[in-house]
């Protein structure tokens, strides 16, 4: 195979392979009732202070119709609160609840585990080597694909 098609077939499979275990391992290792993408929201808001839906749906380069969807199902499973600004009403906040603090705090060891074991596998320069290249990659879609880390 030349090494474009290589390539291509890595990124798509490793991709592909990432969400599927991290979609595994939230159903099998946890008991959460929630997809990756619903994950993902959960991650982005974070376990600080209350976010802005609009800030949220940028971190993950969705629109706020579609973030709404997203909390309106973390909503009714109890992993997120919604607030209205007090002083501005249109400004609406989101925050986790417990439930959502502790399905975040599963999902960074999730990560965690990951790198660990990742770099496990590595030497010091293949880990050197790997970080560049992902820098790299990295800015490459940023720059070209306008996608924001």
């Amino acid at each position: 195979m030349e090494e474009r098609k290589v390539l291509n077939h890595l990124f798509v499979n490793v991709f592909n392979k990432i969400l599927r275990i991290e979609e595994r391992v939230i159903r099998e290792q946890s008991d959460l009732d929630l997809t990756v993408s619903e994950m993902h929201t959960i991650d982005a808001i974070g376990i600080g202070e209350s976010m802005k839906m609009t800030d949220v749906a940028d971190k993950l380069n969705i629109t706020v119709g579609t973030l709404t969807t997203s909390i309106n199902r973390l909503l009714s499973k109890g992993y997120v609160e919604r607030n209205r600004g007090e002083e501005d009403r249109r400004v609406v906040r989101v925050h986790l609840t417990e439930k959502g603090k502790e399905a975040y705090d599963l999902h960074e060891a999730y990560h965690e585990e990951m790198i660990s074991q990742i770099l496990s596998e590595l030497n010091e320069e293949e880990a050197r080597i790997l970080t560049g290249t992902l820098i790299k990659i990295s800015e490459f879609f940023r720059v070209h694909y306008h996608a924001e880390d």
